[in-house]
């Protein structure tokens, strides 16, 4: 078990109590425990070092670099990290450089993939280390890998596409979280968790072994869901008993109140500054 583990939410979409942080949208958290350093996402890239300065945080001693998905909201901050900070081994699934796309109604296409392709990124010394299995990457710290999608209530996203003109869906096999083994259960660390916030706690449980949750932390993609699947993950929530929900970036302001009036003992909004420590 880690028995030491603090996690410090260093981006996200709005800022703690922690004077001269900045916003941004996207997010990046820093996992400190009982072995080396990781970082998990980077953020859009505007925010991550100084704010790492200002909460006295030193990426340098970061070793690994684990990307949750491929949109530039979560990876671009890779750059500045490897031009300031040295090489990094980085953690990813294989289609982590897919070509990625919004799709407007209107038909307006923006680019959101991630800013750098992958031989100019390992020209500044990253190491890919790419994989879409389950996966130990430090002492009871896995990867999920690809998150089966079992659930029937989480539908995935809309607008999202490979090709400008949206004609190839993008079904996001990249997305994964962190999940840490700790004597009080386990503690996830998500991105954006397009893959479900249901399937990715579940596929959690079953490859750990492990059947309590003491936290969540980050993203939960719920701002982009129908009310009818938001209304569904707040049960399936209810019934895993987790300890802490720490939502953030693309929780959307409204379901966080959601959250919050369902579980007020339990969330926590999990902005820039936010610190879970455990042990």
């Amino acid at each position: 078990m880690q028995n030491r583990l603090r996690i410090t939410v260093l981006c996200e979409n709005t800022v703690g109590p922690v004077s001269g942080t900045l916003g941004e949208h996207g997010f990046a958290a820093l996992l400190e425990g009982d072995g080396p350093s990781i970082l998990f996402d980077t953020g859009m890239g505007e925010t991550l070092l100084q704010n790492a300065v200002r909460m006295n945080r030193d990426l340098h001693r970061v070793e690994q670099v684990v990307l949750s998905h491929g949109h530039c909201d979560h990876t671009g901050g890779l750059l500045p990290l490897l031009r300031n900070c040295g090489g990094k081994e980085v953690y990813a699934h294989p289609a982590v450089f897919s070509r990625r796309y919004l799709v407007k109604d209107n038909a307006e296409s923006i680019p959101i993939g991630i800013p750098c392709d992958e031989a100019f990124l390992r020209g500044m010394k990253a190491r890919f280390n790419l994989d879409d299995r389950f996966r130990e990457i430090a002492h009871n710290v896995f990867l999920t890998g690809e998150v089966p999608r079992k659930t029937a209530f989480e539908k995935g996203d809309r607008g999202l596409f490979h090709d400008p003109e949206g004609r190839e869906v993008d079904l996001l096999k990249d997305d994964q979280s962190l999940v840490i083994k700790t004597s009080k259960g386990l503690v996830l660390l998500l991105g954006c968790c397009h893959a479900g916030l249901v399937n990715t706690i579940e596929h959690a449980r079953e490859k750990t072994g492990e059947e309590r949750v003491y936290a969540v932390v980050g993203g939960t993609h719920l701002n982009f869901c129908s009310p009818d699947q938001t209304d569904a993950t707040v049960q399936a929530l209810r019934s895993f008993g987790i300890g802490k929900i720490c939502a953030s970036h693309c929780t959307g302001f409204a379901v966080s109140v959601r959250l919050q009036r369902e579980f007020p003992g339990e969330f926590h909004p999990a902005n820039v500054g936010y610190m879970l420590e455990t042990g």
